[in-house]
């Protein structure tokens, strides 16, 4: 399914079908879910591409609403609108004459309506959903027809069309072989990504577009249930109990949280949304967490510009080296004394001592459907992933004959791991052993109030009713992953000894073996190759850990690790007297709310200063 969404060609603009007036000439461009205030405003979750065009421009607008069992349009005049919480993608609407909480509550349910020769004139290769719905789909091939366009949904990076099956299409199954007469097929229904190369033609007189699908597509995501009724019950309730248990259990971690706010929004909402809610809470490090809060209220005891200069900088065993010494291919003249810890390095790289975890924090993930010709599985040059194919294509990163014996691990933002796992996929993961590459998110937490409440605790605060606010916890966070994920106990059967951390922002990326041989001769627990920029540290960190301190560190010695409260200002919605509402920051100067971070650096408070060397480079 990842896969899919990766097609970016040419999309379909939503502006959803209006049923039972279309003889009227009307389209449906949201609906009047809530009140805001106490003003008259309401509340509209859109079902247009054009929300700025049809809620922020004053005019008449029309409402359907249902009155006696008959379904009533009456025309209204929108004064003003404004864009909501962007949590729950809504806007806010003033209508002429609604001035009370009494009178917009008689407009909640109603449908807003425009005319349908309104609608903005489309860009080439665009159409709407409306137009889209119920057209007949056939193979280009063959004329064979498929079945008929039932939704059509927005995935972010291309438009997906939702195809049910017509009962006469041949069902085969992963091996390319015909399915048995009588195969149950879930759902009896299919993703096509709305992309020129799939849909070609699209025939809005003749209500018929033709495909081209890849081979497999169509069976992709098309699950055979061959069980018997009885076994289908038997899962299902299986299922059910399942989450029951995951819904008692994150009601549980609220509670020892002291956050039991949070589970309100399991009242509200569809079946998914309390299911995405209940999900958020069962991901959260709720140990991360409390050391985290914990944290907001004791004094900080990192300075990380402090920490390697002056006095401290005395304690760690420091090695002096030129720019020209990180290079792979500097010469044993050139690195002098320093070759014998090359040799080490490499010693230790090519017997599968060494792990690296790489942190993707640089790259402009959100551009990789636009990067990605995934029709011929090729990277665009000059794209926002050219930094990461030059620097895995760069043997200076790892020499391609090494690199089957080095676990690599990638750390991304939320939501980019199959994207990213894609790319190493159609790059045969880069001489890497698949089996030892991993894609993680990055460790996020949610973020808190400003200032304690009655029970003296700072109060996660709420994006929508059914998800947590959140923010990435930072390069410390890392540390955390490895803990969370069971990766250091793989990495201990795989007989590893250091794990080098690593991102992207580092200018000199890669398993530099002059550093590893340095770290090994010195027995350290942290190896720190510092950039020459003072003010970089955290936009470019490369670090090694010994294995034997970082099992000891994130077992026995995870309070060491130091967070800062970062006051910022974030939109977010509280339940106040049964209703939720928006709370939006007051003015630019004044925070409302904290992002708890954390430090890679701040790992040296679980080391003694003469277990730390650092490498410090010149021109």
């Amino acid at each position: 399914m990842g896969l899919l969404i990766l097609y970016l060609v040419i999309s379909a603009t939503q502006e959803e079908v209006e049923t039972a007036d279309t003889e009227l000439g009307f389209v449906e461009v949201g609906y009047i879910c809530n009140v805001h205030g106490l003003q008259g405003e309401t509340r509209v979750k859109p079902s247009t591409d054009f929300p700025e065009l049809r809620f922020s421009k004053p005019g008449r607008r029309w409402l359907k609403q249902q009155n006696s069992g008959r379904e009533v349009i009456q025309e209204v005049e929108l004064e003003e609108g404004r864009g909501g919480h962007p949590g729950q993608k809504s806007w806010i609407l003033k209508f002429k004459g609604i001035d009370s909480v009494d009178q917009a509550k008689q407009l909640v349910g109603s449908t807003l309506l425009v005319k349908e020769e309104e609608r903005p004139d489309l860009e080439e290769g665009e159409f709407y959903t409306r137009d889209l719905v119920g057209m007949r789909v056939l193979l280009k091939e063959t004329g064979e027809h498929v079945g008929t366009v039932v939704n059509i949904f927005d995935s972010g990076a291309s438009d997906l069309l939702e195809v049910m099956l017509d009962s006469s299409f041949n069902v085969v199954d992963a091996t390319g072989k015909q399915k048995p007469e009588g195969t149950k097929v879930s759902g009896h229904r299919v993703w096509v990504p709305f992309v020129e190369p799939i849909v070609p033609i699209v025939d809005l007189k003749e209500r018929v577009m033709q495909i081209t699908p890849p081979k497999g597509l169509l069976e992709l995501n098309l699950r055979y249930d061959e069980r018997s009724k009885k076994e289908r019950r038997q899962l299902e309730w299986k299922e059910r109990k399942k989450n029951q248990k995951r819904l008692i259990a994150a009601k549980k971690k609220l509670i020892e949280l002291e956050q039991k706010h949070v589970f309100h929004g399991l009242r509200f909402g569809e079946k998914e949304q309390r299911s995405l809610l209940a999900n958020q809470i069962d991901g959260v490090n709720s140990k991360l967490l409390q050391l985290a809060l914990k944290n907001i209220e004791t004094p900080k005891r990192l300075n990380v510009n402090k920490l390697f200069s002056g006095n401290r900088k005395e304690k760690f065993s420091t090695l002096v080296i030129s720019e020209d010494c990180l290079d792979s291919t500097a010469s044993k003249e050139k690195l002098g004394a320093h070759f014998p810890l090359k040799e080490k390095g490499l010693q230790l790289i090519s017997e599968g001592k060494v792990a690296v975890v790489l942190v993707l924090n640089d790259i402009n993930m959100q551009g990789l459907a636009d990067d990605l010709d995934l029709v011929n599985s090729k990277i665009i040059e000059n794209s926002s992933f050219s930094q990461l194919q030059t620097l895995l294509d760069d043997e200076r990163f790892i020499k391609m004959e090494d690199r089957t014996t080095v676990p690599l691990i990638l750390v991304c933002s939320t939501g980019e791991v199959e994207s990213l796992a894609t790319l190493f996929a159609d790059n045969d993961h880069f001489s890497f052993d698949s089996e030892k590459v991993r894609f993680l998110e990055e460790e996020k937490l949610p973020v808190v109030s400003d200032s304690p409440g009655e029970n003296k605790r700072h109060k996660i605060l709420m994006k929508s009713p059914w998800e947590m606010l959140q923010s990435p916890v930072g390069s410390g966070g890392t540390l955390s992953l490895l803990s969370s994920q069971d990766i250091l106990d793989s990495f201990s059967e795989l007989g590893i000894e250091y794990i080098k951390i690593l991102n992207t922002g580092e200018r000199h990326v890669g398993l530099n073996p002059l550093h590893l041989g340095f770290v090994e001769s010195q027995k350290a627990d942290i190896g720190i190759q510092l950039p020459k920029d003072a003010n970089a540290y955290e936009e470019s960190y490369n670090m090694t850990f010994s294995m034997n301190f970082m099992k000891t560190m994130l077992t026995e010695q995870m309070e060491k690790l130091d967070f800062v409260a970062i006051p910022k200002q974030n939109s977010h919605v509280e339940m106040v007297e049964k209703e939720w509402i928006d709370v939006v920051p007051s003015s630019s100067s004044n925070p409302n709310s904290l992002e708890l971070c954390c430090s890679i650096y701040s790992s040296i408070n679980a080391s003694s200063f003469d277990k730390v060397c650092v490498i410090e480079i010149t021109e």
